[in-house]
């Protein structure tokens, strides 16, 4: 989530500018007995409610995969509004 942070006030030079977040699907790299993605999940979005209030409480996905490239334990797409 902190990357995806970083890539939005880049791309719009000012985090104030997020109108919404919308929709968030987390991916998880797991094993085929975890079944606690939504707890991984969690994490993005409690951060998001820290830091935005209730515009960062978006719907969300989360779901388990065999592999993520490079090995990554998380990949996460989001979908936000912005004020523009």
């Amino acid at each position: 989530m902190m990357n995806i942070l970083g890539t939005l006030k880049r791309d719009l030079g000012e985090l104030s500018r997020i109108s919404r977040f919308v929709k968030l699907l987390v991916a998880v790299n797991a094993t085929l007995d975890f079944s606690l993605q939504h707890l991984v999940a969690d994490g993005a979005t409690d951060l998001l409610v820290k830091v935005f209030g209730e515009i960062g409480r978006p719907a969300r996905s989360a779901v388990g995969m065999s592999s993520l490239p490079f090995n990554f334990a998380v990949e996460i797409e989001a979908i936000v509004e912005n004020r523009d």
